[in-house]
């Protein structure tokens, strides 16, 4: 056996800062299948509820003790926000620049990078937190005459979450990956849904997904493009496993025949949970009506 020892070289970690934010507003079918990037991002605070202790009595002793459901809460400080974040704060954008509010609150996604750092390497790492299910309460905003120490309009919105599932698990409002323990080639694979690349949207993958990434288990599928056929205007989506093709309009859209269309579309693919697509991949495709 070996003795315990404190603050040894490497071992005296701290995290800091909060960067990388990214929103994800989720489609007709509850995917999270775009990303924006959240400039500005100063502050999440997270702030778990619940999870409190009732205890049970009997034969004059502690019989049991249940813990009440825990939820998960917080709030988002920013300079600004990303315009698709308006739907979400309860306005309806009938045309760009024009806002009218007191309107339904959309459910979004989030996430966004801490720093971990220690005594030996200041940049050690980070950790990624995805939250699923938000929705932002109604916040208020100060706007103040500029004087002599102008300050920025700091904006800040108050969530809740509704969890969502997770094979196996009860359902979660968030998962955390820390950099410093995970391979760094799964890290990069999360990293090129969250952030997108080359042929590929960004998004947030579902708990499930993510899980997949880390245990191996992603298969890898290649979407092929849809057909048109401009004398009956009918698209013909493909069959391929592991491949979700959809419009924003309509949502997932089944194999076989959609339309006839009356105008341009743009139908998209995303990998089915379970799968990926290669680094290089086409995965929107524009159908010009004619």
């Amino acid at each position: 056996m070996t003795a315990l020892v404190w603050d040894g070289a490497g071992t005296r970690k701290w995290e800091t800062g909060v960067d990388k934010g990214v929103l994800y507003i989720p489609n007709g079918s509850g995917v999270y299948d775009i990303g924006y990037a959240w400039n500005g991002l100063t502050t999440v605070t997270e702030s778990p509820t619940g999870a409190e202790v009732t205890k049970t009595y009997a034969d004059n002793i502690i019989y049991g003790a249940l813990l009440s459901v825990e939820e998960f809460e917080g709030t988002i400080e920013a300079y600004t926000y990303p315009d698709e974040f308006a739907v979400c704060d309860g306005f309806f954008v009938p045309d760009q620049g024009v806002m009218v509010g007191q309107q339904p609150r959309h459910v979004f996604g989030l996430s966004y990078r801490t720093r971990i750092g220690n005594d030996v390497t200041p940049e050690l790492g980070y950790k990624l937190h995805l939250v699923y299910g938000a929705l932002a309460s109604p916040s208020e905003k100060a706007y103040a005459t500029v004087n002599d120490s102008p300050e920025a309009i700091a904006f800040s919105w108050d969530f809740t979450t509704t969890p969502v599932g997770v094979t196996g698990q009860k359902p979660t409002s968030v998962i955390v990956i820390d950099s410093t323990k995970v391979s760094p080639s799964d890290l990069a694979e999360l990293e090129t849904f969250l952030y997108g690349g080359v042929g590929t949207d960004p998004s947030l993958p579902s708990p499930d997904a993510v899980l997949a990434i880390f245990s191996g288990a992603l298969t890898t599928a290649t979407p092929t493009a849809p057909t048109y056929n401009s004398t009956t205007d009918i698209v013909t989506i493909p069959s391929v496993t592991g491949v979700v093709y959809y419009t924003d309009a309509d949502g997932d859209l089944a194999a076989g025949s959609f339309g006839p269309i009356s105008a341009n579309v743009l139908i998209k693919a995303r990998p089915a949970s379970g799968y990926k697509f290669p680094l290089v991949t086409d995965d929107d495709w524009l159908i010009v009506f004619s």
